[in-house]
């Protein structure tokens, strides 16, 4: 007969270490996926407006000199006017422009006056890149952005910069202007700085509770009763639910790292676009139209970083409540069009446990998206029922509907059904769905009995 410890290695702590280990490198898979979307999506964000600084800076400075270069004339009294001009216009203590003729020769720097007169065609970067002819090239070409390293006035050191030229082809120039990238560098490394540091806790959350799974199993198999099982259970759902969280306070994390930093500065790169603006039309001068592209530009990306730090974590729904943010989600499916969304909510509602809001919410999200994406339903209507038994959510389609016992038996189909049962199942509510040609639903229920529980934990905690 096997040994009672070998029957317990073999039947409990062998699979309970897999599981864990899976779990571990299921959730440090996704946090490194979302991690890398997030620092994508800022880089993206940053560089966009970056472009536009660059290019609208570029339009300025050729709108000065516009006069002396339609004039027609080549003399160098004209073109030496041009350049005083040029190096007159500056834009902080690292923002300036550079002339050089189409030679390699430095006609202007505003910043490093040694190079002036100097032919920098043959000059490489410290990554083997021939810088001025890679310039002269974009520049004849039509202009565009050419990105290279090259020394920070404020700091005398090397840095990542992004440039932008154009070319004066009667003049036989090329003008531009450039923008440093550490800043940006810099805080894509503490993005990823903190997304290591938080993958790193998780992982040794997992692996404590591990271990304390594998206690736990010990002690109960040296007794061998009923209670083993309901134990194990317990614990593996716990588990399931500090996963869950653990990818919520992810995304809460991530989402007021974009709402306090990327958003702020667009918002400062706005004002001082609209300052710019203002001054020049308190001089009498019509701003150039770019300038209110620009706004313009600037306004969406803003929008469209907070609609992405709204999606990782409604600030509302930690705020104002649940309600607030299943309505403000209904109105921004709304707004993409294609799924007329309504919401009804029935009862007196009454405040709900942090987690409870989080199932609930998520469980919207993806029944919505579902339908939206997948059953090209054109209309959708969100139930929020309270009642002296709890809470229910409902939410039901006019889709073109699955097969829920084919989706639930094929391991790649079905993900996200699976995850709104899991989120339930791990804080102890229900989900059902069903659906037909023209019709599903998805029902979730909190018991009055578990919303207690929840609360309980929180003040125990």
């Amino acid at each position: 007969m096997m040994p009672l410890k070998t029957k317990i290695v073999l039947l409990a702590v062998i699979p309970l270490i897999a599981t864990i280990l899976l779990i571990a490198l299921t959730v440090r898979h996704q946090e490194r996926e979302l991690a890398q979307r997030q620092r994508s999506l800022v880089e993206q964000a940053y560089m966009q407006t970056k472009q536009n600084e660059l290019r609208h800076y570029v339009e300025l400075a050729l709108s000065t000199i516009q006069p002396l270069y339609e004039s027609g004339r080549n003399d160098e009294e004209v073109k030496q006017e041009a350049m005083r001009l040029l190096a007159a216009m500056d834009y902080g203590k690292d923002g300036y422009f550079f002339l050089y003729d189409v030679r390699g020769i430095s006609l202007m720097h505003a910043r490093q006056r040694e190079l002036i007169g100097k032919n920098l065609w043959q000059l490489r970067d410290p990554n083997g890149l021939l810088v001025i002819q890679e310039l002269i090239a974009k520049s004849k070409s039509g202009g565009g952005f050419v990105r290279y390293m090259w020394e920070k006035p404020s700091s005398k050191q090397v840095a990542p910069k992004l440039g932008y030229v154009v070319g004066l082809e009667r003049w036989e120039w090329m003008f531009g202007t450039g923008l440093y990238l550490d800043d940006i560098e810099g805080t894509l490394a503490e993005i990823d700085r903190q997304v290591t540091n938080s993958v790193a806790e998780t992982l040794l959350l997992i692996t404590g509770i591990a271990l304390l799974g594998v206690a736990v199993i010990g002690i109960c198999g040296m007794i061998l009763n009923l209670s083993e099982h309901k134990i194990a259970y317990g614990k593996l759902r716990l588990l399931t639910h500090q996963v869950v969280q653990s990818q919520e306070d992810e995304r809460a994390h991530l989402s007021r790292e974009l709402h306090d930093g990327t958003s702020q500065t667009l918002v400062s790169v706005k004002l001082l676009v609209e300052s710019g603006i203002d001054q020049l039309e308190a001089e009498g001068t019509t701003p150039p139209r770019p300038f209110s592209k620009a706004v313009g530009r600037l306004n969406d990306a803003l929008n469209e970083v907070r609609r992405i730090s709204h999606r990782l974590r409604p600030p509302m729904l930690d705020t104002l409540g649940v309600v607030a943010a299943l309505r403000h989600l209904v109105d921004e499916f709304n707004h993409l069009g294609g799924m007329a969304c309504s919401m009804v909510v029935e009862g007196e509602p009454f405040e709900l446990p942090v987690d409870a809001k989080t199932v609930l919410f998520r469980v919207a999200q993806e029944a919505m998206t579902n339908a939206s994406k997948h059953a090209f339903a054109t209309h959708l209507e969100v139930l929020l029922e309270f009642s002296d038994g709890g809470v229910r959510l409902s939410i039901r389609d006019d889709g073109t509907g699955f097969d829920t016992n084919a989706v639930q038996q094929h391991p790649s189909n079905g993900i996200g059904l699976r995850n709104m049962r899991e989120r339930l199942q791990s804080v102890g509510g229900q989900c059902d769905i069903s659906s037909r040609p023209g019709f599903t639903v998805v029902d979730a229920r909190m018991p009055l009995e578990v919303l207690d529980r929840m609360r309980e934990t929180v003040e125990t905690y």
